[in-house]
């Protein structure tokens, strides 16, 4: 990782909120954005801050999540998610997010991610693969 990456560091993504991105389980009227998409989108745009920073064989992948969904966002309706560096640890960077509306704030996190070697990543992948089909 590069030492370009500090505290403080943020990143803002802005999102539309499409029916992929909402509930479907109450009928259309009440289609509003999911949490689950929520957390994607707060974990994507930590990822995509991290990748600014990151050498070509590293990416990331998350280890925590925490947050808090306080209000419902319309279909076709969007966000802004901004994602910003509490803490880098080494490969451990920790993140406040939080993600608002046209209106008001709708939901508000942490996140912590790690950097990884994506040829290592990939070997203790291929390790655990070869474990699972002894089973």
């Amino acid at each position: 990782m590069k030492t370009s990456l500090t505290l403080g560091t943020s990143l803002k993504r802005r999102i539309e909120i499409d029916r992929n991105r909402t509930i479907d389980f109450m009928g259309d009227e009440l289609r509003v954005y999911s949490t689950p998409s929520m957390v994607s989108d707060m974990e994507y745009t930590c990822r995509d801050l991290i990748m600014d920073h990151a050498e070509e064989d590293e990416d990331s992948v998350g280890t925590h999540v925490s947050v808090d969904h306080l209000a419902p966002t319309l279909l076709g309706m969007w966000v802004d998610v901004t994602a910003t560096v509490t803490a880098v640890e080494g490969s451990r960077i920790s993140f406040d997010v939080e993600v608002r509306d046209t209106i008001e704030q709708i939901g508000h996190g942490q996140h912590v991610r790690f950097m990884i070697n994506k040829e290592k990543q990939a070997g203790r992948l291929r390790k655990k693969a070869a474990r699972a089909i002894d089973l």
